[in-house]
């Protein structure tokens, strides 16, 4: 089952699920009482049933749910209410002030639990002590009546004011016909209560050695599990550092122009068209373009990137970075919910409430826990009353108590979203934002890693090198003839010889029926005469002779250069060779991938060696030469057809088809419009490390998620057992309720403690 389910979030059907999404409506509901993972499917199904939702993902650890489609937010509360649940709508307001409301809630919330609990143990705690102590916990006399009569008043005070949770979601579950943990918790403390109540005003209908009350085990046990609750919400209140640490990149206000008047105001009233003056020191407040000045920005919160770069007028920014130096004035081109920054933080927060496909098992399984627990409660019980010892009827109450509270299957709801929401938050501190927990769960799986050349394991800036002259023109000529032809182009080759032709002074002419030859090169016309720049393949093509030269381009092609030929009129020119710098530290990263057992394979559509150079010099053993663009995605099938599961690493743009058909997509940018929304992964970072270190974060969450579902499940199938008394004919042992209260309880605890665990994971050493 948990192939099939893995199967169904990898792969291209995941993504085209995820982008209906982004094309639809998100609304986000806060839930109340959903107690256990069986509230989750429960809830999610009410959800999906109502017309015009596409999906529902409830996140048990935050109580929320995400709602995709166009649906008005009053149905989708009436679905969750008629589910036998509260819900309200979260205002559509900033991720910060939705982090502030649901930080006062749950700062009410566990002062509530806290007020609770100690109620219930100021009853239960002496009552446990007298018991301990040697104190009869039985009715005999008129007098011990009228006690435990008054301590069960007590009690009944006790299920009423701290309990009342449990009782009224037991009745919503019963009146939709389900069950969740409130149901097995209300039937548990309900049994002991009332059987203890019957034993005090009905005594002689009971058997003598049976006239034993369990008042201490009611009061314990709603005070221990509120105790538990209030714990679990404090530890888990740590899991929204990460996105704590992103808003706080933003500064509340921003300096802006207007009428000639510079003036501090609230960042959320700044305007597109905005100018913003930034001084030195002071964070980017919004997205924008410089109109005035020259400074160097700190980019490394963002993108991980210790050196400040460069900006002048024309250049763009991005909120949340530092300015270093000048004093600019900006034009705000994004606000609001559109800058990159909130875009990202909302990327985080979506993807911290995703659910990875072996989180889905655990709903399915909690789906059927309960009724199948109430089901051996009563065996349990029917079993000691037909083959027990006496008093049968106490041992009875006692088992069927004890299983019922001891398989609260709460932690099993808690196992998966407390670890995708460290283990994203994790990842995103690292400057990699995983979009959701089909890439997470995925990721961790990866066996074939391929990657393109170009701007991945390369700079992405390559610079002209040689130029070596064929025919009569001069060098300068040849640069100036090629960085005309080429300034039709936005190829980074063509670039960088336009670049070249700059540095030297000279100007290029105007180019007249230009054309792109997809993965081969360019034609034109300048000042009368016809062009070609590209490949052999293209010279080849258009029957220009370029024997002599093949020997020397083969040399510049062994030194990582990319050689291409220069025709005019039909005749050999020029080699102009390009070499693109290999990034510092894309060896290390690389055999990081390597040592993880991940197959590296490189694509690139430069010639062949050119290709095994840079191979080479990158520690990869396996590469695809003179591959064009629409051929990748074929070579991520064919590696896939060989049974390896696939990552894409590209620029988010030339590589789509190619990071569309790998099972995880992987997006080298710097928080871009593309470069975050086409990919399953995006690395802000440039380097290769953002892509070993979203692996061993994915590896991490994973085995973190594996861990508390174990925990979880061992604890249930080992638990119940033992409360249904299978050890008390050959050791005497029964469970006390109580203890049963207490385990459960901080089992819950457990799962959240080791959830929180991921924040000391360092994914640099994996």
């Amino acid at each position: 089952m948990i192939d099939e389910l893995t199967e169904e979030g990898t792969g291209s059907a995941a993504r085209t699920r995820e982008t209906q999404h982004r094309r639809t409506s998100t609304q986000t509901l806060m839930v109340e009482g959903a107690s256990c993972a069986s509230c989750v499917t429960k809830i999610e199904t009410a959800l999906k049933d109502v017309p015009g939702v596409l999906s529902a993902e409830m996140n048990f650890a935050d109580r929320t749910v995400q709602v995709f489609g166009d649906v008005a937010g009053e149905r989708l509360v009436n679905a969750v209410e008629k589910a036998g649940y509260g819900a309200t709508t979260m205002a559509d307001t900033s991720v910060e002030d939705t982090l502030e409301e649901k930080e006062r809630a749950d700062r009410l919330y566990y002062r509530r639990l806290m007020r609770e609990m100690s109620i219930a143990l100021g009853v239960g705690v002496p009552l446990m002590a007298y018991g301990l102590l040697g104190g009869e916990m039985t009715v005999t006399t008129a007098g011990e009546r009228v006690a435990w009569l008054a301590v069960g008043v007590v009690t009944l005070g006790v299920m009423v004011f701290s309990g009342k949770h449990f009782y009224t979601g037991a009745w919503h579950s019963l009146k939709s016909h389900s069950a969740n943990m409130d149901t097995l918790i209300a039937l548990g403390t309900g049994t002991a209560w009332l059987y203890s109540m019957a034993v005090v005003i009905f005594p002689t209908y009971v058997p003598e050695m049976a006239r034993h009350v369990y008042f201490e085990a009611t009061a314990m046990i709603i005070g221990l599990i509120n105790l538990g609750l209030a714990l679990e919400l404090r530890a888990r209140g740590r899991t929204s550092e990460a996105i704590k640490r992103l808003i706080g990149l933003q500064p509340k206000t921003a300096r802006v122009v207007r009428d000639g008047e510079e003036a501090d105001i609230a960042i959320e009233h700044v305007q597109l068209d905005d100018i913003v003056r930034v001084r030195p020191g002071e964070k980017i407040p919004v997205d924008g373009e410089v109109v005035e000045g020259h400074t160097a920005i700190d980019e490394a919160m963002l993108t991980g990137e210790p050196m400040p770069v460069e900006k002048k007028q024309g250049d763009d920014l991005v909120a949340g970075t530092i300015n270093k130096t000048g004093s600019i004035l900006f034009r705000a081109t994004r606000v609001g919910k559109d800058t990159a920054l909130a875009r990202i933080i909302s990327m985080v927060k979506r993807a911290q409430n995703s659910k990875p496909p072996i989180g889905r098992l655990a709903d399915i399984i909690s789906g059927y826990f309960v009724p199948v627990v109430m089901i051996i409660a009563i065996v349990s019980a029917l079993a000691w009353l037909n083959f027990g010892p006496d008093p049968a009827l106490a041992f009875a109450i006692v088992s069927a108590t004890t299983v019922l509270i001891i398989a609260c299957p709460c932690a099993l709801g808690l196992a998966t979203p407390m670890s995708v929401r460290v283990g994203v938050g994790k990842a995103a501190e690292a400057g990699v934002l995983i979009r959701n927990g089909d890439a997470l769960q995925t990721a961790s799986r990866i066996t074939a890693m391929v990657l393109d050349k170009t701007g991945t394991i390369t700079l992405g800036s390559p610079k002209v090198t040689d130029v070596i002259v064929a025919g009569d023109l001069g060098e300068e000529e040849i640069l100036r003839l090629a960085a005309s032809l080429e300034s039709g182009s936005e190829h980074p080759l063509a670039l960088a010889i336009m670049e070249s032709a700059g540095e030297r002074g000279l100007a290029v002419a105007k180019v007249e029926g230009f054309e792109a030859i997809a993965g081969h090169g360019v034609k034109g016309e300048v000042e009368g005469l016809a062009l070609l720049f590209g490949n052999d393949k293209l010279m080849a093509a258009r029957g220009v002779d370029c024997s002599t030269q093949l020997t020397v381009a083969g040399q510049l092609a062994d030194q990582a250069k990319t050689p291409m030929f220069f025709a005019i009129d039909g005749e050999l020119a020029a080699i102009i060779a390009v070499a693109d710098p290999i990034k510092d530290d894309s060896l290390a990263a690389i055999k990081r991938l390597q040592n993880n057992g991940i197959r590296v394979v490189m694509l690139t559509g430069d010639n062949h060696a050119t290709a095994r150079a840079v191979a080479e010099k990158s520690g990869i053993d396996e590469f695809f030469a003179e591959v064009l663009p629409e051929d990748k995605a074929n070579k991520v099938a064919e590696l896939q057809m060989q049974g390896e599961l696939v990552g894409m690493t590209g620029d988010g743009i030339n590589d789509a088809p190619a990071l569309a058909m790998a099972n995880v997509g992987f997006a080298i940018g710097t928080g871009t419009d593309v470069a975050i929304e086409s990919a399953d992964v995006t690395l802000m970072r440039g380097s290769l490390h953002g892509l070993a270190d979203a692996i061993a974060v994915s590896k991490a969450t994973l085995r973190n998620i594996r861990q508390n579902l174990f925990g979880a499940f061992i604890y249930n199938v080992a638990g119940i057992p033992v409360a249904a008394g299978v050890l008390y004919p050959f050791s005497g042992l029964l469970l006390n309720p109580v203890i049963a209260g207490a385990a459960m309880a901080f089992s819950s605890l457990t799962v959240v403690s080791n959830a929180n665990r991921l924040r000391l994971f360092r994914a640099e050493e994996h």
